[in-house]
């Protein structure tokens, strides 16, 4: 009995991948209509997203097979669904982030920060908040993660180390200092450990009081990396994936939005709760890890300055090893400023943009996308060369007869985009596509009616409650794509605002705090030592109920003159029978700041 429970725990996968289709089958075959088969294939996803049996870009593709099969849509439809503007872009701006990243502009900024914030405990993790959360609003949280975690590693060894430590190191390099290079690889560490040696009892117990401290400042310090990573991925539309996921619902959804979720408008909604959030989150770390001894957090004891000094000459080297700004670096950067003004200035909807002047539609809406753009700079990227005639090392290449390479080069994209990113994407557009042609939309929010009676700002924080729940064990990603399309179908049945439910579900999806596997970034610092799941989930479900709380106060404040939450749109009238009060006003009563 015992070797078929390992047999059936070593072949699980293999086993959900047969049962879950056959256990469904009941549902297409003894239910008629389309709605059921659509059903089934939503239904078959979500296990398969939510136990990984199979990868989930892979999961992703289903729809390709299932929907053209149970005569929901053409394979041809299907198809397009997977490379929508959306992903475009997804692409470009990953295409800017990997040019970041390939000439360690993000480690010349990181560095910059920190020596500017000081290395004083409480400033320290505010410093590391600051810098994560600012590079992973352009580049993925994994990356941030993975490049802030060794410089962690290496301020910490230098904080926590004994004179005795230090007088055996005299003369020696420092070499803890590894950061991932270009190549992607990562040299990880032991955490660093104090020698207790045999001594007096007052003596023993004061260094294992220190022990302590010093544990529990690594456990704060390794912590403030993976949060700032999640929470500073809110704040642009390209931050992380859910949000792309919102915008390509709401697109494919309600066909006739005025482009309602955009950069500009995203960011100005989003980048308050990330800053609100973040100084939230370092309180409660403090609180949490250094505890309530303000004079010792934030560095007023002249005692511990040997040891702080010591840290920050670690960061002086490092950055010193960088050298000056190289020619590329420079390029990059102007690209980079480039395109984010680009993106806040092409149609802000407060006066008219650069896309409503010079590219205008017939409806005076700008033709050009933010995926327009990205890709616009990312070829731009292939185009220019990492070193321009005249440098000091362009020598190099023309002694040789050979070109500098460009600023980013196909091998570099390959090896380093994401491309299950971009398949899951697509997949959750396809489900929404079914959802809709198939009717299974419309008859959830028929159901649903029942919730006009709930005050809407209820039912939005019953909603975030429940994705924060989901999310802990499920993609992000995977976990907005499902719940979209059906809290959409919901407002318009109850003649709700859809960006009201949408916008906070889509936010919560990323306040993935409490578990190790909720996150790639959570993985990569329990990776690190010094923690416990018991540690990552006390202070991960403090930091979900103050996200929550914020999500509900955003989208009751200055969320309603972004999106106009005040009324139901009337290009949410699509494919819903509801009659929603007069000139698109929302019958849901509910107050308006």
């Amino acid at each position: 009995m015992a070797k078929l429970w390992q047999f059936l725990w070593a072949f699980r996968k293999y086993l959900m991948c047969v049962l879950f289709p056959i256990l469904l089958l009941p549902l297409p075959v003894l239910v008629e209509g389309k709605e059921s088969k659509c059903g089934y294939t939503i239904i078959l996803m979500a296990l398969l997203w939510c136990t990984e049996a199979l990868p989930l870009a892979v999961t992703a593709f289903f729809p390709i097979i299932l929907f053209p099969m149970m005569a929901i849509m053409d394979a041809s439809e299907v198809s397009i669904a997977y490379l929508k503007d959306t992903n475009i872009l997804f692409i470009g701006g990953l295409l800017v982030a990997i040019a970041v990243e390939q000439w360690n502009l993000h480690k010349r900024i990181a560095l910059r920060v920190l020596l500017i914030v000081g290395v004083r405990p409480a400033f320290l993790i505010l410093g590391f908040m600051i810098v994560t959360a600012f590079l992973s609003m352009w580049i993925s949280n994994t990356a941030t993660t993975a490049m802030m975690m060794p410089i962690v590693h290496a301020v910490l060894e230098q904080l926590h180390k004994t004179s005795e430590q230090k007088d055996e190191e005299v003369g020696n390099v420092n070499n803890s200092f590894e950061i991932q290079e270009p190549n992607g690889t990562i040299t990880e560490k032991e955490p660093p450990r104090l020698d207790i040696s045999p001594e007096p009892a007052p003596v023993l117990l004061d260094n294992r009081k220190k022990e302590r401290e010093q544990l529990k400042f690594s456990q704060g310090m390794s912590l403030c990396v993976s949060y700032a990573a999640s929470i500073g991925g809110i704040a642009t539309l390209t931050g992380t994936g859910p949000n792309l996921v919102l915008q390509g619902q709401i697109n494919s959804l309600f066909p006739d939005n005025p482009n309602v979720v955009n950069f500009a408008s995203w960011f100005g909604f989003a980048f308050p709760i990330t800053v609100i959030l973040l100084l939230l989150s370092w309180i409660c770390l403090q609180l949490l890890f250094l505890g309530f001894n303000l004079r010792k957090n934030f560095g007023c004891r002249g005692q511990a300055g040997e040891k702080e000094k010591a840290a920050y000459r670690v960061i002086q080297t490092e950055q010193k090893k960088l050298g000056p700004m190289t020619v590329a670096e420079k390029l990059v950067t102007v690209l980079f400023v480039l395109l984010v003004v680009l993106w806040f200035t092409r149609e802000p909807g407060f006066f008219p943009g650069w896309g409503n002047v010079a590219f205008p539609n017939e409806k005076g809406e700008s033709m050009v996308s933010d995926g327009t753009v990205a890709f616009f700079i990312g070829i731009l990227l292939f185009i220019i060369p990492s070193e321009l005639p005249g440098s000091q090392q362009q020598g190099k290449y023309l002694g040789k007869l050979k070109a500098p390479p460009a600023l980013l080069t196909w091998n570099i994209v390959n090896k380093k985009m994401p491309w299950n990113i971009v398949f899951l994407l697509g997949g959750g557009f396809a489900l929404a596509r079914g959802s809709e042609t198939s009717g299974l939309s419309q008859w959830l929010g028929e159901k649903l009616t029942p919730l006009q009676s709930i005050p809407a700002p209820a039912i939005a924080f019953i909603l975030s409650v429940l994705v924060a729940t989901f999310t802990e064990c499920t993609s992000n990603v995977a976990t907005n794509t499902l719940f979209l399309p059906i809290v959409a179908s919901m407002s318009q049945a109850i003649c709700l605002n859809p960006l009201y439910v949408m916008l906070p579900c889509t936010i919560t999806s990323s306040l993935a705090f409490m578990l190790p596997v909720a996150t790639p970034a959570n993985a990569i610092v329990f990776s690190f030592g010094n923690l416990k799941v018991c540690d990552m989930a006390k202070a991960g479900f403090l930091l979900n109920i103050i996200g929550i709380v914020i999500i509900t106060l955003a989208i009751n404040t200055w969320g309603y003159p972004i999106f106009q939450l005040d009324h139901f749109p009337t290009w949410a009238q699509i494919n819903s029978n509801a009659t929603c009060g007069v000139n698109g006003q929302s019958n849901t009563s509910f107050v308006s700041p």
